[in-house]
């Protein structure tokens, strides 16, 4: 790059900067409070969106450089990674799961399919090193090259009768796809450090990977490759005469699908920093559309295309939680008054459109129908939007001023806390659950105080409550123009939580606003808002502690991957099926 293009790209950066000081963003009363956290879409800032951006802007090569697989398809694949001068290999190995072993619970200890990320080209030691390790997941032996670790299981519904039609010579019914939209669904997808593999560190210096779990979604991206493959590959195994590839729309539409627990709940206490980041980076791109004062027929027509879109996607979704049923029944009853409210914009061609339908929908619409649009209008403007990075590294590090007067640290506590401060008392003192970690698979859980042993090992998960007692010591504290120094050694129980007050002063997107340990608590909640900034869809919670969702459904496939790829894949809808195999 010339000195002139790097200038002129200071520049620019510099100009954006500049702009989005001036912007106003929502506040984080609204985008923090559960209700809202809990209602959210993916959008083109989800990791998985970003992250197949750059693949096909960025030319990665991805290929299959080894496959090697029986006539039931057992065996095992390597896809071969190159970007920015870096190598990388997912090694994917297939095995017979006898029915009895089959399940989605962290407990299992077989899988049907397990795969690990790796740095640069495995040798034959080095596979069979893999072979040996890698199929027994955290039993095994891995080690700092090793990037990504995550294991999957077929569809019990979906896979072998899709085997069955292509073996045929025939097309799936979509029908089938509406449900399930995958054809195997990943039960664990580990990174940063677990159990002995790469820490984040040391993909800090790459080029393809140091956007946050970009290696993991790009694992999953290859898993729903090999995916189709393999049932491909049964299928003309079985019958070679007659079998067909799987209709390239059924190919793109077709995700993978993921069950996650309680173990991701507590990530978004644990790292308000990177909250943050995540929540101020969509603020920021939604403010940056609110903030175009007119906009033509062309994109007051996508604009209502998404939204019909949008109803249809979430007509496909199936679920049997009722908060979850209701919710999305909801969304289909308001979605046409939003369209409505659209019509009436397009056709006044009054100034900022978008500012207005949002402020009015905010009116007239539920929260979860309110999130939809803001997916919505982040589509709209690619060029307002696709610059921000959400994933980047981050300084997570909790500080604490020593020096500051406790005085300041009283009104500071006052001014970012006021949502754990005020209220009724009785939700501010409810501490119905209590969060601890499992000692079989140390993995979060919620338990119940009065029913169940344990609440002396809680984990530090109750922000709030924290933060009503460190107010509390701080108004009986009698000099508040001592140090905090000094306060935290009279006072140590405050000391962690002093340290994060201090450190999010500045970032007011870094708490979930809520009391996580009160009886309405629904760790789904923060499941959804993880999960959709990763990208995922279909959300399908199976109780108020985990959920089934969908990545990369509707994403382009491999050879889709190219610099002029068209990045447009929100809100996925069942294919017709009129398309045949090729």
């Amino acid at each position: 790059m010339d000195a002139e293009v790097m200038l002129n790209n200071v520049k620019d950066q510099t100009q954006t900067e500049a702009r989005d000081t001036r912007l106003t963003l929502r506040s984080a009363d609204r985008t923090n409070r559960t209700e809202y956290l809990g209602a959210m879409h993916g959008t083109r800032l989800s990791f998985v969106r970003s992250l197949v951006r750059r693949m096909a802007r960025d030319s990665w090569r991805i290929r299959i450089a080894q496959m090697e697989l029986d006539d039931n398809g057992y065996g095992f694949c390597v896809y071969s990674i190159e970007a920015y001068g870096e190598r990388y290999s997912q090694v994917i190995f297939s095995q017979h799961l006898d029915a009895a072993d089959r399940t989605d619970r962290v407990i299992a200890q077989k899988w049907d399919i397990t795969s690990a990320l790796v740095c640069g080209v495995p040798q034959a030691a080095d596979l069979e090193q893999l072979r040996a390790n890698v199929p027994l997941q955290e039993a095994g032996r891995l080690g700092a090259n090793d990037v990504v670790l995550c294991r999957a299981n077929k569809s019990v519904r979906n896979f072998d009768y899709v085997v069955n039609c292509l073996a045929d010579g025939k097309q799936p019914d979509p029908a089938i796809f509406e449900r399930v939209g995958y054809l195997i669904r990943t039960t664990a997808v580990y990174g940063n450090g677990k159990f002995g593999i790469a820490d984040y560190p040391r993909l800090m210096d790459s080029q393809a990977f140091r956007s946050g779990f970009s290696a993991q979604m790009c694992a999953v991206f290859l898993l729903r490759d090999f995916s189709v493959r393999l049932a491909e590959h049964i299928a003309t195994r079985r019958n070679p005469r007659t079998a067909v590839k799987l209709a390239r729309s059924y190919r793109r539409y077709l995700g993978v699908g993921n069950a996650t627990g309680l173990g991701m709940a507590p990530f978004l206490v644990r790292h308000p920093v990177l909250l943050d980041q995540w929540m101020r980076g969509r603020e920021t791109a939604l403010a940056r559309v609110l903030n175009v004062e007119h906009a033509d027929a062309a994109t007051f027509g996508r604009a209502g295309n998404l939204l019909a879109r949008a109803a249809r996607h979430i007509a496909q979704v199936h679920t049997d939680h009722p908060r979850e049923a209701a919710r999305n029944r909801q969304i289909l009853g308001e979605v046409p008054r939003i369209e409505q409210a659209l019509q009436r914009e397009a056709a006044t061609c009054a100034a900022y459109p978008w500012r207005t339908l949002l402020a009015h929908t905010e009116k007239d619409v539920s929260s979860a129908t309110q999130e939809v649009l803001v997916s919505v209008l982040l589509e709209l403007y690619p060029d307002l939007v696709d610059s921000i990075d959400c994933g980047g590294p981050v300084d997570e590090s909790l500080s604490l001023d020593s020096d500051m007067d406790v005085g300041d640290l009283r009104e500071l506590v006052e001014r970012d806390y006021r949502w754990a401060l005020t209220g009724p008392a009785a939700h501010r003192d409810d501490d119905h659950f209590f969060w601890y970690r499992s000692a079989e698979k140390e993995e979060p859980r919620l338990g119940v105080r009065a029913e169940e042993p344990g609440a002396e090992l809680e984990m530090p998960l109750d922000i709030a409550r924290q933060v009503c007692r460190l107010h509390d010591s701080l108004r009986s504290y009698e000099d508040s123009d001592a140090s905090v120094a000094a306060f935290v050694c009279a006072y140590p129980q405050h000391r962690a939580i002093v340290r994060r007050v201090q450190t999010l002063a500045g970032n007011a997107y870094g708490e979930i606003r809520e009391n996580l340990l009160a009886r309405d608590t629904l760790p789904i909640d923060l499941m959804r808002a993880k999960l959709a900034m990763f990208g995922a869809s279909k959300f399908d919670p199976k109780s108020n502690l985990w959920v089934r969702v969908t990545l990369f459904q509707g994403a382009p496939m491999l050879d889709d991957l190219a610099p002029d790829m068209i990045d447009d894949w929100i809100f996925p809808c069942v294919p017709n099926g009129n398309e045949t195999g090729n």
